[in-house]
């Protein structure tokens, strides 16, 4: 079919596509065209008053409009998402028969961020970070109902607009184990959802992961697009397919031609004795023993060599592209693996090869693409100093020619979803594609990494194979997906807008997002704007300092659009503290309130709760609310009493879950021991610049007085009932498993030993010790016998044999049930055991051991006077009590005196230290 025949198919297949009137916000259009090129020149009209907001692209306004398709995307920030909030807010009570006014209440909900990653939604298009929807759909199910409004403001392709719409595909639910009866959703018997799509709003600071997104969130016919990828697809063959063959050479001497699969590429360098080439493949590549070698001889010198001692070969080169000679690195092709007769063959390059590839390079192409220099990065000019700096310098030329003739093409068939295809196999026809010996080849993921060995691969074969993955992905029927490009440090949504959010956000250098885009970017002629890039970056002066500021501004986003009383799932991924800190941090500085940390067993498949900062060598799933409108008025009211400490309390019981446990077991609630209460009540208190109203041994006892305890958990009235009737048919409690690390996490560890079993010193040392392997070097812990004297109680033999002793000998030992707490049989059994204090004897304990550390602190500020020198080596539980009493005096100075005087590392990894030092600084306005 010609060039002429083919685009009359193609118009055809459009106009058909296209009948029939669309509404869309209340207007009537006779065609979907007429809506588009309407609000396109609404977009065009808006355009200046839009770049005012944060995050607004880079590059030409005719580009960001021909891109997008308004209002239900636009490459920009998307200035139509109010007036849609308006409508499905409407069509709750309309199509839903919904009560706005009704009462919402939620636990938080952890699950596996990992299910669904053979989805064909989560294959077709490939990105640096993606969390499956079918994993996502699990959160917004128990956190919505149908046409509640979803948002995500780290959207990255997508994924949590298809999971909301997914939210009324009943075999989609199915898959994920629930049951359906009459619309209504269980889990293991218990109703908890309801069938229903929900609504949601995108948001990605990246052009092309909005554009992948709006693909994603798109109806789209997929037999049209099968057809027109299939013809592109011939039409390059037939224009370019002998840039792809190779020989096939028979028995008998004679060739036939044969389809090309990949060719190995090859560095050339300079061997350092003699001066000369060194072809890294024929030198250090055996394939006889399949193995790449350490050491190996140059073929003209004989000297024995190592990769690192050679010098890398440029050679210099006329770039047409540039119009200048550059010098690059030498590549020299050196196999090939081709097909013939249906069978895979494979053998050195030869002179057709060559001769081929030759030909090749004296191609002028005559299609534009992109040869801007690589963006400033860390990453994105790691290149440079083997000559590829720019972008088509990371293609063969092959794959260029091909990929510049197919994207002017699929540009002239305005259909998106073509250059979707096209953009999900740019990286993957570069030289950063590493060659195996075991043929596994890819890329290696979060880098602009070019091998030694690379493998070029043949565009077409790839588009033909995601051709393949689109066509599989099932698109949505309708547009309930809003896609916006831009910052969420500056959101265009009204005002508690939204019923539920789930972030994935960026965490720390982890990866260089708009580094990592650029080449995809380039493609689009549109570019992140990366002022606020929520990142830790060198090339863009950003530390972790940097990085709170811009996350802290996105949860405050996020804190203002979300409705009272709502959830937001935060989902975590990196090993180091200080981000995780940062994170914390930035969550609760914007007003949430964090309910539940989890990280991923991946060898049980379970979710565990954890406390500490060393979780986060785990996934974790963070879970916090946005507190409820009277409870803050309330908070504010009460700010100078003690009052605000209790109303905390009681509002934060009321969201957390009440009973956690399964297959005849239960688990303790981290969140609802005294110790963790206390913590959230703090941290609330001080990031919301109120008074701290109440120490902890007075919390330790009052909270004890106010409010039931079952299991060393705090419980309101109307919970306790419901906790007790499900802990009387389970036999196990499990504590929650603890990393020793620090003091804090050593007394939590010695109370669960203690709470589960009263022991001697004797006892408790030989398993402490063995706990101890992990403590921080800056850590001056405590003796064994100082964390027992100053944190718990020992009995001996003064009185009767306290409760928690009497319990745990009765209940082991036969010969002693029915006796009195003070039989001599019972006393002598429970002498020199340490236990567990009840409430009131915590508190006084909570007093001295409080004077104690403020003593300790007391030292460190004399130590600190008049010289300059760092502490290395302190209790931290010292400086914290320290900072906890200094910030309740508004005495900001001395937390910053000692705050700069400890290891930044130790103030970034300690949430509680971060807290109060950050808070600190802007009290002063550092």
């Amino acid at each position: 079919m010609d060039n002429d025949s083919m685009q009359l198919s193609f118009n055809e297949e459009k106009s058909q596509a296209d009948n029939g009137p669309v509404v869309c916000l209340g207007m009537t259009f006779k065609n979907d065209d007429e809506r588009r090129e309407y609000f396109r020149e609404e977009l065009r009209k808006k355009l200046p008053e839009l770049k005012k907001i944060e995050g607004f692209p880079i590059g030409e306004d005719e580009d960001i409009i021909a891109l997008s398709d308004p209002p239900y995307y636009t490459a920009c920030p998307n200035p139509w998402i109010n007036d849609f909030i308006e409508e499905w807010e409407k069509e709750k009570v309309t199509k839903y028969g919904r009560d706005l006014d009704e009462e919402y209440q939620r636990e938080p909900f952890v699950a596996d961020v990992r299910d669904g990653r053979s989805d064909p939604v989560y294959m077709a298009h490939s990105y640096h970070t993606k969390t499956p929807h079918k994993s996502i759909m699990r959160f917004i199910l128990n956190y919505t109902k149908p046409g509640d409004i979803v948002f995500d403001g780290f959207s990255g392709t997508g994924m949590t607009g298809v999971a909301a719409t997914s939210c009324s595909n009943k075999k989609v639910i199915e898959d994920l184990g629930f049951i359906i009866e009459d619309d209504k959703i269980y889990n293991e018997n218990n109703p908890f959802s309801e069938i229903g799509e929900r609504k949601s709003i995108t948001n990605d600071l990246s052009p092309i992961a909005s554009f992948i997104a709006y693909n994603y969130n798109s109806p789209a016919n997929v037999d049209r697009f099968s057809r027109q990828g299939n013809m592109l697809l011939d039409e390059v063959d037939e224009k370019f397919g002998w840039m792809y063959e190779t020989r096939h050479y028979n028995s008998n001497g004679g060739s036939s031609k044969a389809k090309i699969n990949y060719v190995v590429w090859s560095d050339v360098f300079i061997c350092p004795n003699c001066g000369e080439e060194i072809n890294y493949w024929k030198h250090a590549v055996s394939l006889e023993n399949n193995k790449i070698l350490d050491t190996f001889r140059c073929n003209n010198c004989l000297i024995q060599l190592t990769k690192k001692e050679l010098e890398k070969y440029f050679e210099t080169k006329y770039d047409n592209a540039l119009s200048k000679t550059i010098k690059i690195v030498k590549q020299e092709p050196v196999l090939v693996n081709y097909t013939f007769n249906g069978k895979r063959y494979e053998r050195p390059v030869d002179d057709f090869d060559i001769q081929l590839i030759n030909k090749i390079d004296e191609f002028k192409i005559e299609y534009n693409f992109p040869n801007n220099r690589m963006i400033e990065g860390d990453e994105a000019r790691r290149n440079d100093k083997t000559g590829i700096t720019h972008v088509h310098h990371l293609y063969p030329k092959r794959n260029l020619i091909v990929l510049s003739y197919l994207f002017q093409r699929v540009k002239e068939l305005e259909n998106p979803l073509l250059i979707a295809w096209l953009t999900s196999s740019m990286l993957r026809t570069t030289k950063m594609y590493k060659f195996t010996l075991n043929r596994k080849m890819s890329t290696i993921s979060g880098t602009y990494y070019v091998p030694s060995l690379w493998t070029e691969n043949i565009a077409t074969k790839l588009l033909k194979h995601k051709l393949r993955d689109f066509c599989k992905v099932q698109y949505s029927t309708k547009k309930n997906t809003i896609i916006s490009n831009g910052s969420s440090t500056d959101l265009p949504l009204n005002d508690e807008s939204i019923d539920y959010i789930f972030v994935d956000p960026p965490f720390g250098s982890n990866l260089m997002y708009s580094e990592l885009n650029y080449v995809w970017e380039s493609w689009l002629n549109l570019y992140t704007n990366n002022d606020t890039e929520a990142i830790v970056s060198n090339t863009q002066r950003k530390r972790v300092n940097e990085y709170i500021a811009l996350m802290t501004k996105c949860f405050s986003e996020f804190f203002r659009i979300l409705k009272s009383g709502r959830w937001i799932t935060i989902q975590f991924s990196n090993s180091q503290s200080s981000i995780w800190n940062a994170i914390q941090e930035s969550i609760q500085k914007a007003g949430f309130i964090i309910a539940n940390v989890s990280a991923l067993d991946k060898k049980q498949g379970s979710f565990k709760a954890v406390t500490t900062t060393t979780a986060v060598k785990q996934d974790l799933v963070i879970s916090a609310y946005k507190p409820k409108k009277e409870n803050l008025e309330k908070m504010k009211q009460q700010h100078n009493s003690i009052d605000s400490a209790w109303i905390f309390v009681a509002q934060h019981l009321e969201q957390l879950p009440i009973f956690n446990g399964k297959k005849g077991g239960a688990e303790v609630i981290p969140e609802r021991t005294p110790r963790i209460l206390f913590d959230r009540m703090v941290a609330y208190h001080v990031q919301n610049g109120l008074p701290v109203p109440i120490s902890s041994a007075e919390f330790q006892a009052g909270v004890a007085q106010r409010f039931p305890m079952r299991d060393g958990m705090v419980f309101l009235e109307s919970q306790v009932a419901e906790y007790d009737k499900k802990r009387t048919l389970v036999k196990e409690f499990t504590q929650m498993s603890l990393f020793v690390s620090d003091e804090n996490s050593a007394i939590e560890w010695l109370r669960q030993q203690l709470m589960k079993k009263p022991q001697t010193r004797q006892d408790i040392h030989p398993n402490f010790m063995k706990e101890l392997q992990h403590i921080e070097k800056h850590e001056l812990l405590p003796e064994l016998d100082d964390l027992l004297n100053q944190n718990f109680l020992r009995y001996d033999g003064d009185g009767p044999v306290p409760n928690q002793i009497l319990t745990y000998l009765r209940k082991n030992y036969k010969d002693l049930r029915g006796l009195e707490p003070t039989d001599p049989k019972v006393v002598e059994k429970a002498m020199h055991r340490w236990y567990v204090p009840d409430p009131n004897k915590q508190a006084d304990l909570e007093k001295l051991r409080e004077k104690a550390l403020l003593r300790e602190y007391e030292s460190y500020l004399q130590e600190l006077e008049g010289n300059k020198k760092k502490l290395k080596t302190f209790r931290t539980e010292a400086i914290r009590a320290g900072f906890k009493k200094a910030y309740s005096e508004k005495d900001f100075e001395s937390i910053v005196k000692v705050g700069e005087r400890i290891p930044e590392k130790v103030i970034q990894e300690d949430d509680k230290l971060l807290m109060y030092y950050d808070n600190a600084c802007i009290r002063l306005g550092l």
